[in-house]
């Protein structure tokens, strides 16, 4: 069966979830619709919609006059085998230490090596994207130094590959949290795969605002792999929460934000000790400072 996709993109949060929900009233009706922010720093909202029968050209174009976006781009896509693709796509990750692979490559996973099961259904934090792959990158060049965690919080976790990553090599308490209650049913899902049910405490949160999250601190180590909003309004929370000493991994970052991010967490008492960029994205090394 062919599937169709229309897209376009304009301004304003508000005017693309009305695109949005005008084009449930297309004929032929789609089967699913998107509303996505574009992560380039431009504002643009992108706007959605799958057809598995061809789109009404016309019906789109007087769609995306009234809401003054750009004209649909219609494209008609290739059958395929999408779970064999992103199984292809999907190969295993290295960083350093770290080996971060699908079920489907369970055979593959070489000696000496500390392996994550991470599902490719897993859309974020399968460790293929240059934020997750930039802070476990991160963490093993700190487990190289020779630094040790007790306490760790994964802001944000998605996954929670990060979370299971420093469980996998440290002794003590770890928190993985995430606004998102799917993320968390996911996270929970990924420790038992991975045979660490009960290493990793999963919270629904948003933010530092949990009880446990709070009784935990300071802690040695916070992942934060996010984007730059929630980052910089995380800063004070971070540093709060952060023991003298203790350093945190942030990510979600697009190269041309970062250096405003770093700014903003010098100020709340963290300075830079190393950035990381893997295609269109910085990850962020930050230490407290001692007596700040």
């Amino acid at each position: 069966m062919p599937t169709f996709t229309a897209l376009t993109t304009l301004t304003g949060k508000s005017q693309a979830e009305a695109l949005g929900e005008a084009m449930e009233t297309l004929t032929p009706e789609p089967t699913g619709i998107g509303v996505f922010e574009l992560e380039d720093g431009s504002g643009l909202w992108e706007v959605g919609g799958y057809f598995t029968e061809t789109p009404d050209d016309t019906a789109l174009a007087l769609l995306a006059a009234v809401h003054g976006a750009q004209p649909f781009v219609v494209s008609e896509l290739p059958e395929t085998d999408w779970v064999a693709h992103v199984k292809r796509e999907l190969s295993p990750v290295e960083a350093g230490r770290f080996f971060v692979y699908g079920s489907h490559d369970a055979d593959k996973v070489p000696e000496g090596r500390i392996p994550l099961l991470i599902e490719a259904s897993m859309a974020f934090g399968t460790g293929h994207h240059g934020t997750t792959l930039g802070c476990l990158r991160a963490l093993d060049g700190l487990i190289e130094l020779g630094f040790s965690a007790a306490k760790v919080a994964d802001i944000g976790c998605g996954t929670a590959v990060l979370a299971m990553a420093a469980a996998r090599v440290w002794q003590g308490d770890f928190l993985a949290s995430d606004i998102d209650a799917v993320a968390v049913e996911v996270a929970e899902a990924n420790l038992k795969a991975n045979g660490m049910a009960g290493a990793v405490t999963c919270l629904e949160a948003a933010g530092f605002d949990h009880p446990d999250l709070a009784a935990q601190a300071p802690y040695d180590l916070i992942f934060a792999n996010i984007l730059k909003g929630p980052l910089v309004a995380l800063a004070p929370d971070v540093a709060s929460h952060l023991r003298p000493g203790g350093y945190a991994i942030l990510s979600g970052i697009l190269n041309e934000q970062a250096d405003d991010v770093i700014a903003v967490y010098a100020q709340a008492g963290t300075n830079l000790v190393d950035r990381g960029v893997i295609g269109d994205w910085t990850t962020l090394l930050l230490r407290k400072i001692d007596a700040f």
